[in-house]
């Protein structure tokens, strides 16, 4: 199932916690909102996730250091990743994906396969 919602879009609000958390969908969609509200919050952390930076976020998938191998992540960091960036909010939970840290140069698989962390090294 793919998720695209235009960064032209508001922010809901009001919305209970099954209306926000409730589905994987509602999760991804809560969590690219969120980082679109952080955007404004932290412009030095919008500027470097903007630089291909994949920083560390509340969610999986984030690099701090330069490590061996790779490392997996969840589509809700993708999410709050692309709502950080001011990115439109594209994910297909069907298709895994890989990103890799310009700052680090670690590779990250984002995926709902939960057997692929324990392939992962960090």
């Amino acid at each position: 199932m793919k998720i695209f919602r235009s960064i032209s879009e508001p922010i809901r609000t009001g919305l209970s916690w099954d209306e926000r958390w409730g589905t994987l969908e509602l999760s991804v969609l809560s969590s690219w909102e969120r980082g679109r509200e952080r955007r404004l919050e932290s412009p030095e952390l919008a500027a470097s996730a903007l630089s291909g930076h994949l920083i560390p976020l509340p969610w999986k998938g984030g690099v701090e250091k330069v490590i061996k191998g790779s490392k997996v992540g969840v589509f809700n960091y993708l999410a709050m990743w692309q709502g950080l960036r001011g990115d439109e909010l594209s994910i297909d939970l069907d298709e895994d994906l890989t990103l890799t840290c310009s700052g680090t140069g670690v590779a990250v698989l984002f995926t709902n396969d939960f057997s692929k962390y324990s392939q992962s090294v960090a």
